[in-house]
């Protein structure tokens, strides 16, 4: 079980709404006491790095999807790649709040690295 901080917030409540959108995460990445916390950091800094890389991927199959005949293979690709990071972000938040912390591939690394700066 995670600490409760002065607000009634618990690290991992902190931690999982950190990936509702990107500006809970740099909240917590600044405003006391979230931002002591190593687990809060962490699932911050993973969020960002998850929202950067998504939206990386969705750049990369818009411009994909301009190129004539291969446009149409991409629309499927980029439903399907919408709905893996839908049940991705969607297992990630309930397991942070159950407490587990899941590192994602590539981007757990990196967040782990900033979160212990």
């Amino acid at each position: 079980m995670s600490e409760t901080t002065p607000s009634g917030l618990s690290d991992n409540g902190a931690s999982a709404l950190a990936y509702i959108t990107i500006i809970p995460a740099i909240i917590f990445l600044v405003m006391p006491p979230y931002n002591k916390s190593p687990l809060v950091r962490f699932h911050a800094w993973q969020s960002i790095f998850l929202t950067i890389a998504w939206i990386a991927v969705v750049i990369v199959l818009a411009i994909l999807g301009r190129i004539p005949f291969i446009g149409l293979l991409i629309f499927p690709v980029m439903m399907l790649a919408d709905l893996g990071v839908f049940i991705l972000w969607l297992v990630v938040v309930l397991k942070t709040l159950n407490g587990a912390k899941i590192s994602l591939p590539i981007i757990g690394p990196l967040a782990e690295q900033q979160a212990n700066k």
